[in-house]
């Protein structure tokens, strides 16, 4: 069966259980069921819990933010980024630019055009450049869950655990988008320039121009508040013209360093599950008292994969 029938067989299996609960229920109103119900019958194994090694922490000073990393993707730079969180690189770094509709990024301020360079913070045994790793082979092993609907950017686009993913068959190549909330590496024109001691996460309208050109490392899990609302820098590229416009990391560590009793136990929906299959058509074709003309299409980052605290009682 190909690979879109086999999806959209899924997606109306999918449908078609829900349909069924409904049914059984008679205070559920007839309508395309939203994300929150959907989520309410969700099974406790369509969750998972993401791997703490793969779990960067940081603190803000308006909060937390949890970034999931992707080794499966990009494996030299999150080795990388494991190594600067276990010896405390990111600690006392900062955001220093926030580019409205496009990405906030963080680093070492003395890396910046006036920064002082005598003041460069030492990357211990990170390495200082890496290969790009803008793209990888497309692997059977891992999952990946097609969407029907065309893509601008790529033959075809997806998620594979919990990431939305682009690739072409003819190439034999996948890679990480820039979608809302993703993570990037931060370089200068050499392609080996970037180690993911410079980071951004997108804060407007998806990038897709970027894909190919950047390693992506991740995705926001948590927190992503925090990030996109901080405010814009006034100077060239949304940098901030001010050291003291600069948002201080407090630390950044590896959900493993973290003590047992201080993690947070988020559980993300996999993206290979029945309940994403619904959530995904839900949002293709809405119709309720609002939505009185269905798409019938939806692109690859307008879809958001929900995240929860996992509940004890789970």
């Amino acid at each position: 069966m190909l690979p879109r029938l086999r999806l959209a067989v899924a997606l109306a299996l999918a449908i078609a259980s829900f349909a069924a609960d409904v049914a059984a229920d008679d205070t559920t109103p007839a309508h395309t069921p939203s994300t929150k119900e959907l989520l309410a019958k969700s099974k406790p194994q369509e969750w998972r819990a993401p791997d703490p090694q793969n779990l960067l922490v940081m603190q803000l000073p308006q909060g937390k933010v949890v970034i999931e990393l992707a080794p499966d993707f990009t494996p030299l730079h999150v080795a990388n980024i494991r190594t600067m969180a276990h010896e405390h690189y990111y600690d006392q770094l900062a955001i220093v630019r926030v580019h409205d509709n496009f990405v906030t990024q963080w680093g070492d301020p003395a890396t910046d055009d006036n920064g002082d360079k005598s003041k460069l913070k030492s990357m211990g045994s990170a390495k200082p450049t890496l290969p790009p790793e803008y793209t990888r082979s497309i692997d059977a092993r891992l999952p990946f869950t097609a969407l029907p609907d065309g893509d601008v950017y790529a033959p075809e686009v997806g998620f594979s655990e919990g990431f939305p993913v682009a690739r072409n068959k003819a190439t034999g190549q996948e890679w990480l988008t820039h979608c809302y909330g993703m993570v990037g590496v931060g370089r200068d024109n050499d392609p080996q320039s970037g180690s993911g001691s410079e980071l951004y996460a997108v804060i407007g309208h998806a990038p897709r121009g970027l894909d190919r050109n950047l390693a992506v490392v991740g995705r926001v899990l948590q927190g992503m508040e925090y990030l996109s609302g901080l405010p814009r820098g006034t100077g060239p590229l949304g940098f901030y013209e001010q050291p003291s416009q600069h948002v201080t990391i407090s630390s950044a560590r590896l959900m493993s360093d973290v003590p047992a009793a201080q993690r947070s136990k988020l559980e993300v929906l996999r993206t290979d599950s029945p309940t994403f299959a619904a959530l995904v058509e839900a949002k293709r074709n809405r119709h309720d008292d609002f939505y009185q003309f269905p798409a019938g299409k939806v692109d690859l980052c307008s879809i958001s994969i929900p995240v929860r605290e996992a509940s004890a009682s789970r």
